[in-house]
């Protein structure tokens, strides 16, 4: 068995039937299943059997199979003027707002500190985005006004 197998309320979910419903059909024999202390789990192949066709996993089950990667960073930028800052910033802000991607996770902060002349980048989305955030930011940070 490749898959977890599922307990009798999800399998009450995948149905549209009521628990006791399904336990009825375990404990008469219509439906496969293994006991697990007090507990019955249900094979993916044994529920496909018993309704005569392929029921599709949970969208739980299909969100968890899907891997996500995220990162968080914060870039600090010394001795950067205001008018620097502000073309950064705003740079940024249009990278972020105009993308066409997927991930729609990509979210950015700017903390500027004036009285320091330092800035603070925070970027939080995935690692292709944020790679091209720091291109940005490499570029535009290396310029003097």
């Amino acid at each position: 068995m490749s898959q977890q197998p599922y307990s009798v309320e999800q399998v009450a979910n995948l149905l549209g039937l009521h628990v006791k419903t399904v336990r009825g059909y375990v404990r008469d024999g219509r439906l496969k299943a293994v006991r697990i202390g007090k507990q019955y789990r249900i094979a993916r192949e044994d529920l496909d059997a018993f309704t005569g066709h392929p029921v599709a996993p949970p969208a739980a089950e299909t969100a968890r199979r899907r891997r996500h990667v995220e990162v968080s960073s914060v870039v600090q930028i010394d001795a950067i003027g205001f008018e620097a800052m502000s073309r950064l910033s705003n740079t940024l802000t249009a990278a972020v707002a105009g993308r066409t991607g997927d991930d729609a996770r990509l979210r950015i902060e700017t903390i500027y500190d004036e009285e320091r002349a330092g800035l603070k980048i925070i970027i939080i989305g995935g690692l292709d985005d944020s790679a091209e955030l720091f291109k940005i930011i490499d570029m535009l940070a290396k310029e003097r006004p």
